[in-house]
């Protein structure tokens, strides 16, 4: 029907358009690419085929310089679409961006960018990045968050992460007190974010943040107790390809805690641990299962699993160097990791942390 409709009516974009998509649920993505072409050279103001151009040249084609192209002129045709907003800024983000250039553009479309919790939270991940914690806090706070599929754990991240930075600012401050205060509301959810604490979630960083500050207040036996509970919990380290996977900066603060307990021996092992995991698999070829869910990124456009991986392993280094007082090499290893993703956060923190250590 759509042919005989192209046929008959050869200025007809949206019978293209429609056959576009029918190409593309079909997989025949070279003739998906044709149809949308041609639909854009018939009427150049339809933003959708433009959009679905984007996908294609960036996922199919390969070519990313042609699908931010298409995808910058769908938005600049209706700059009411939310969803075309929060792809471009994937796509912005995946193309390494800068932190602070991505932070101005959304803030540009804020109103849009706010019909969104995924969007919205990607403005408040942005000003953690950039160390604006205050603002992180202010922005969890006066908004309602609702679970979707995909964004599990994500909200939760950047409460805890504001938190937990703005904890450390205060106890470098001797402010240890309020240190306390932000620490104690970091591991109650409030409901708000719209998703509640995991079974087994591990604190370890909240615990071992909550024992410098009873250490600095002088108050021994709290201390240690709290260092005592930083330790526990799962030990080894893993590929972390899905958000309730345990995450290696947990473990890298069970070690932190075995210092202050005295057990060098054992903190040693853990940091010596994630450093031989990172050398093991840096060459690992991942794939991810078919029924695979929870993964912890929106996969709009392709990624490298591979040097997803790669990256992982190179923070547990990172961190195993960290953990071990090696802060130059430490900070080598973050660096790299940001040559390739300026967004990854842990790297971002950890990478901040090197002068709370060194004190």
């Amino acid at each position: 029907v759509l042919q005989f409709a192209i046929e008959n009516y050869a200025h007809d974009f949206k019978a293209n358009y429609y056959l576009g998509n029918f190409w593309y649920g079909m997989r025949q993505y070279i003739e998906a690419i044709q149809c949308f072409e041609k639909s854009v050279s018939i009427n150049d103001s339809f933003p959708t085929a433009h959009r679905n151009l984007s996908l294609l040249y960036y996922n199919k084609e390969k070519n990313p310089q042609k699908s931010l192209l298409s995808l910058e002129k769908a938005f600049n045709l209706d700059q009411n679409d939310a969803r075309v907003l929060m792809e471009l800024d994937q796509l912005y983000k995946t193309l390494a961006k800068p932190l602070h250039v991505r932070l101005d553009f959304l803030r540009k479309h804020f109103t849009v960018a706010s019909h969104r919790d995924d969007l919205y939270l990607e403005i408040v991940a942005l000003e953690n990045a950039l160390g604006n914690y205050q603002e992180a806090k202010n922005m969890m706070a006066t908004r309602q968050f609702h679970p979707w599929e995909g964004g599990e754990g994500k909200v939760v991240g950047q409460y805890l992460q504001c938190h937990l930075e703005l904890a450390k600012k205060a106890l470098q401050l001797g402010d240890n007190d309020l240190a306390l205060e932000l620490l104690e509301a970091a591991q109650t959810y409030p409901h708000n974010l719209g998703e509640g604490k995991l079974y087994g979630t591990q604190e370890n960083d909240i615990f071992y943040l909550q024992a410098c500050a009873f250490e600095a207040k002088g108050e021994k036996e709290r201390a240690k107790e709290k260092f005592k509970q930083a330790t526990l919990g799962i030990s080894e380290p893993v590929q972390a390809i899905f958000y309730n996977d345990p995450q290696p900066d947990k473990i890298v603060y069970q070690g932190l805690a075995w210092l202050k307990l005295g057990e060098k021996h054992k903190a040693e092992n853990i940091f010596k641990r994630l450093i031989e995991f990172g050398n093991q698999h840096l060459n690992d070829n991942i794939k991810i299962d078919y029924f695979a869910v929870s993964l912890p990124d929106l996969l709009v456009f392709d990624v490298d699993l591979d040097l997803k991986n790669k990256i992982h392993c190179k923070y547990l280094m990172g961190l195993g160097e960290m953990g071990l007082g090696k802060y130059d090499l430490a900070n080598h290893a973050f660096d790299q990791i940001l040559l390739e993703d300026k967004n990854h956060i842990g790297t971002i923190i950890h990478k901040n942390m090197l002068d709370f250590l060194k004190k």
